[in-house]
């Protein structure tokens, strides 16, 4: 039987983002399964396995519209020439097989990031042009006739394709990512001092993390906003070319002992072994990898409504989800977290709560999809 060919388009692999190690660990899962793995993209960075077949696709732009429109037109083009079996994309392309809604809706995002706009500013935000040109590409691509399934990373994106775009239930899979708990696991008092000595954090104190680039979408003002009045410590592990302004709020909180700016690692793990939770107010976010890895090192999470990961949270018995902006309550969350994660029965439950979504589920999942699709 011959193999099905597979196309995954995106436009540029970075390695620390969400879709691209969504891509890579589904590549990885795939591999022993009978699929032909190829990849329309810009720029492939990181390791490259040599059975996976790259067609670089980079036309001249000029800006963000040119950008978006050129990817568009020649990876439409590219896929057609090669009668692929199937194509799945990770960039709003109307004439795909398969859409992954790995960056929610559009629309979505932009009425929670008006929500700490002034009212002029909200005018001007929904009249962008390239905003106006992503939710006119959301539109065509739902639209398309070529669209037969879309993959969402939780049941909060389902639902928002589903009533702004009227896609109906049947088309739309909800795949979670994976996450390696065999790598990711609660560390030991020796990595917790380690990190703490480094950091100048005294070693009985408690310690959450944050973790995210961007930090206005990931909410870090709700995040020092809400730590300023408690005791604990924060790590920020990212970066944001506003990152003097963080450190101004913290400064005029009184924080800033608490709150330490550690820019972007490219080992996260030993800093999630030396947290005692997660701090992550985002205000719009389809399901962050940072929620697996922190909850399979044996951390209780404090994230937003407006977050896909929300979904594996109990609430109070795994960790706390809160409205993205409300202060107070996300200052009572963290007061509720146990002091020390580690061997705490929250932790014990969060890590138990991701263990099940591995590799080899996502490609289960994915094989299945693929399966369904080339029997119709």
């Amino acid at each position: 039987m011959n193999p099905i060919r597979l196309a995954i388009v995106r436009q540029k692999y970075r390695p620390d983002g969400g879709a691209e190690r969504f891509i890579s660990r589904a590549l990885e899962a795939l591999k022993g399964h009978n699929l032909s793995l190829n990849v329309i993209t810009r720029e492939w960075q990181g390791e490259q396995d040599p059975d996976w077949h790259i067609f670089p696709c980079n036309p001249t732009k000029w800006g963000r519209i040119s950008r978006e429109k050129g990817f568009a037109h020649a990876a439409r083009q590219i896929w057609q020439q090669e009668k692929f079996d199937l194509v799945q994309s990770h960039e709003r392309i109307p004439g795909c097989d398969i859409y992954r809604a790995g960056d929610g809706v559009h629309r979505r995002w932009l009425l929670q990031r008006a929500r700490i706009l002034p009212v002029w500013r909200q005018k001007l935000l929904f009249n962008d042009r390239y905003h106006r040109y992503v939710m006119n590409a959301e539109r065509e691509m739902y639209g398309a006739p070529e669209l037969r399934a879309v993959i969402c990373n939780a049941e909060m994106i389902k639902r928002e394709i589903m009533e702004d775009f009227g896609v109906p239930e049947s088309k739309i899979n909800v795949i979670y990512n994976a996450i390696d708990s065999q790598r990711f696991m609660p560390g030991n008092e020796q990595i917790r001092q380690q990190i703490r000595a480094q950091l100048n954090i005294a070693h009985d104190a408690s310690c959450l993390i944050y973790v995210g680039s961007g930090f206005e979408r990931k909410g870090l003002a709700s995040a020092i906003k809400a730590l300023a009045p408690t005791s604990r410590h924060l790590m920020v592990i990212g970066k944001d070319k506003d990152e003097k302004r963080y450190k101004n709020l913290a400064m005029g909180l009184g924080c800033q002992n608490r709150v330490h700016f550690l820019g972007v690692q490219n080992n996260v793990l030993p800093y999630y072994q030396a947290a005692d939770g997660l701090l992550l107010p985002t205000l719009y976010d389809p399901f962050p990898n940072v929620i697996l890895e922190a909850m399979a090192c044996g951390l209780p999470v404090i994230t937003s409504h407006t977050c896909g990961g929300a979904e594996f949270i109990e609430q109070g018995i795994s960790g706390f989800v809160c409205d993205a902006l409300n202060t107070n309550a996300l200052t009572v969350a963290i007061n509720e977290l146990p002091q020390q994660a580690l061997g705490s029965s929250m932790g014990q439950v969060a890590r138990e709560r991701v263990k099940p979504q591995d590799a080899t589920r996502l490609s289960q999942q994915l094989v299945t999809l693929y399966q369904r699709l080339m029997s119709i």
